[in-house]
């Protein structure tokens, strides 16, 4: 592992590959055994807790928030791209729909016409609730 392109989840594998248990680096770090194993976790940690696990592993503590940026605006990205798919099946839908309801207003198939918008509020629901991570725990 190239201590350049450290992040936070890799501080459970430092630990490791020193043979270190989450109490000792807690007790050289100076941090509570609890901190660390929210940090492994996943959780975020405060500007000195970083800075504290940085010179327990004599690492740089700008590699541990340089590869945490770039993440956070990669996943940025992935979203705003999910939302403009939104705006392009929303807009699809509608002329969908538009295009439906004029076959089913001349036969008077209204079943089409029910069944297209049903087909499109499902797809559009399960599209917005993927996207917005409405269902997901923070």
């Amino acid at each position: 592992m190239e201590k350049s392109t450290i992040t936070l989840a890799d501080i459970k594998k430092l630990r490791l590959e020193r043979h270190w248990s989450q109490e000792q680096l807690a007790e050289m770090s100076g941090l509570s055994t609890r901190t660390i194993q929210r940090i492994e976790s996943g959780q975020n940690a405060d500007f000195e807790t970083l800075k504290s696990l940085a010179s327990v592993f004599e690492i740089n503590l700008s590699s541990l928030n340089k590869k945490e940026e770039e993440e956070q605006l990669q996943i940025e990205a992935k979203k705003k791209e999910d939302i403009k798919g939104l705006y392009k099946f929303i807009a699809l839908a509608v002329f969908s729909l538009i295009f439906t309801f004029f076959i089913s207003f001349n036969d008077s198939n209204w079943m089409l016409f029910g069944f297209t918008f049903l087909s499109w509020f499902v797809i559009i629901g399960v599209y917005s609730i993927n996207t917005f991570d409405i269902f997901k725990s923070k």
